[in-house]
């Protein structure tokens, strides 16, 4: 499968879409990742629905994955598509939206029945008209015919040959981009083949079929190829956030010598990060499928209290329901990582859709003065080094760490270079001496970090809990006491600010304008600031993986620009945590909370009218 003639482009935005059920994830995980087999850079967005199962053919049950793939680095999944392949009209209508002026779409023509589109919500029986879609290149197959029609001699039965039609439209899609589709073949044989190597077969067979209808009819003008991009040299492989996070906790029991210990209840978008770390038990990490939220961060803490490197996972409804639980890690001065991938919320809200609406929770969603380090990645690959930095701060500066994903980094991949533990640092757990004269709260007056003993150290005996104590480890209810030790906590944490990274500033380091933002707008933010320079436009960049504490430099960094633009997926959480602690700036912000992404354009447009004043 190879065109030497097809035309070059230097990226390319395709979104899969169809009925939750319809294999989209499928179809969009396989072409990203033979794509980033090719040394494309990628960025994916699945999107999934929020009903858990709605009517199918509707359109609250339409399930899309859009992936960009460029022919450099591309840091963002696209704000709009090149080539829409619609399933279905409910896939159509729910993605029109989304169209590039120029687009192609791929629709299934044996899904534009009556009962179809009246489910779908048309007020007429032509859906292109209908959205005005005329202009553009709408090639419509029989794709579920042909699909049948391919797998007329397989022996299998209609509904689980119609099953396999997801591979047709991604044979059409290879042949599109000049796709091998070497790599479909394979995994579908590692996932199929041993168990029932003739739905393997099936799907092949149905990927050559997609292909060669491509190839052999005349509605599509040009077929075309996005050259590999110029990567950091290395292996490098496609991976998703949860994975990355689960893999940067596993490279940290590594570098510490402790055993990791995972505690969780299964939550949408978290799960994976349980399910990966579950099967990692040739590593030594021992897992505990909780009951309940509560029970999951109370089996971490007493593994961190027995000298594990402990983890707990969620989102924001079960972090919620950790508080009380997170007031006792602070209290105890133990290590622990609690991973919150974040969604749209309030309660249950729209668990599929990611925002970055637990900011404030993070911050002061507890009981009491109870402060710890709050932390967020910022893309899918540095989900590994968020985890990983996440557990070395815990296990060193001994206090619950923090670290803020979101579906949208936990769910979309990009490509990972793979790196070499070598080049990461040791962790240090400050273990206490055993048979000496031990008192649990007593500090490093550098850090003001306490020593861990752990249960079996020979006269390091102490109780722990969530009444306070005095630095004997002996219960207090003396009010001086409690005030030293409030302080000093807080103080334990500020002084992290020490050991982490500078706020660094992409562009000029002073002028009219900076760009601020934190966790997965990074992207997003990164391409609109870009895209404005371009322009002539002076802007510049920052970007914050360390939230509390600030990096030691922000102060001095916001100096130096005339407005600070905010931009944040939420109704301005950051913003409001930097006007209380740096009031003296002249902030502006740009909020958007609709359990989606930012598009480029839109950030494009708040710069610009800032920079226009």
């Amino acid at each position: 499968m190879n065109n030497v003639n097809a035309m070059q482009l230097q990226d390319v935005v395709i979104r899969f879409s169809g009925d939750s059920g319809d294999g989209m994830q499928l179809t969009g995980t396989l072409f990203s990742d033979t794509s980033a087999l090719l040394g494309n850079g990628i960025s994916t967005f699945p999107d999934y629905p929020a009903e858990i199962r709605a009517p199918q053919g509707t359109v609250a049950g339409v399930s899309g994955f859009q992936v960009h793939i460029g022919a450099s680095r591309v840091d963002n999944p696209g704000d709009y598509c090149d080539v829409l392949v619609a399933m279905n009209p409910a896939a159509l209508i729910a993605n029109r939206k989304w169209l590039k002026p120029s687009a192609t779409v791929i629709l299934d023509g044996d899904t534009l029945t009556e009962d179809n589109i009246v489910k779908a919500g048309f007020k007429t029986m032509d859906p292109i008209a209908e959205l005005n879609l005329q202009d553009y290149n709408v090639v419509i197959p029989a794709i579920t015919t042909m699909t049948k029609e391919a797998l007329k001699d397989s022996g299998m039965d209609n509904k689980a040959i119609v099953k396999c039609k997801n591979m047709f439209a991604l044979g059409i899609v290879f042949w599109m981009y000049n796709r091998p589709d070497d790599y479909a073949k394979s995994y579908l044989d590692s996932k199929f083949a041993k168990k029932n190597p003739l739905v393997a077969e099936a799907n092949k067979k149905v990927i050559e079929a997609g292909y060669n209808y491509a190839a052999n009819t005349h509605q599509f003008a040009n077929n075309y190829t996005v050259a590999p991009a110029e990567l950091e040299k290395g292996v490098y492989r496609s991976i998703n956030g949860n994975t990355a996070t689960a893999w940067g906790f596993c490279a940290a029991s590594e570098k510490s010598g402790l055993p990791l210990f995972c505690g969780s209840y299964p939550i949408t978008p978290a799960t994976v990060i349980l399910e990966e770390l579950a099967k990692r038990r040739d590593l030594g990490v021992k897992t505990v499928q909780a009951e309940d939220e509560i029970a999951g961060i109370c089996t971490s803490i007493g593994a961190a209290f027995a000298g594990s490197l402990a983890v707990t996972t969620t989102s924001g409804p079960g972090l919620s329901l950790k508080s009380e639980a997170l007031g006792l890690a602070v209290m105890t001065e133990l290590p622990l990582v609690v991973v919150d991938v974040q969604r749209a919320g309030p309660s249950t809200g729209i668990p599929t859709k990611t925002e970055q609406t637990d900011l404030n929770q993070a911050l002061y969603g507890r009981n009491g003065e109870c402060p710890m380090v709050v932390m967020a990645a910022h893309s899918p690959a540095d989900c590994f080094d968020a985890a990983f930095n996440a557990a070395k701060i815990a296990v060193e500066h001994m206090t619950p760490v923090l670290l803020l994903t979101e579906g949208f980094l936990g769910n979309g991949s990009e490509p990972w270079k793979i790196p070499s533990m070598k080049d990461y640092p040791k962790i240090v757990p400050p273990f206490a001496q055993p048979n000496t004269e031990y008192k649990p709260f007593k500090r490093d007056p550098e850090t003001l970090v306490r020593s861990w003993a752990v249960p079996g150290m020979a006269g390091c005996e102490h109780r722990v809990g969530g009444l306070e104590k005095n630095h004997d480890g002996v219960l207090s209810s003396d009010p001086v006491n409690h005030a030293v030790m409030v302080r000093e906590r807080m103080e334990k944490v500020q002084k992290v600010a020490d050991f982490i990274p500078e706020l660094e500033v992409n562009g000029p380091e002073s002028g009219k304008l900076l760009v601020v933002g934190w966790g997965g707008t990074y992207g997003h933010l990164l391409s609109a600031v870009q895209e404005v320079r371009e322009s002539g436009v002076e802007v510049s960049f920052a970007h914050f993986d360390y939230i509390m504490p600030l990096p030691r430099n922000t102060e001095e960094v916001f100096s130096k620009f005339e407005n600070i633009l905010v931009c944040e997926l939420n109704s301005g959480h950051f913003v409001n945590y930097l006007r209380g602690i740096m009031p003296q700036f002249k902030y502006a912000q740009y909020n958007k909370v609709q359990g989606q992404p930012f598009l480029v354009q839109e950030i494009t447009g708040a710069i610009n009218q800032i920079t226009a004043e």
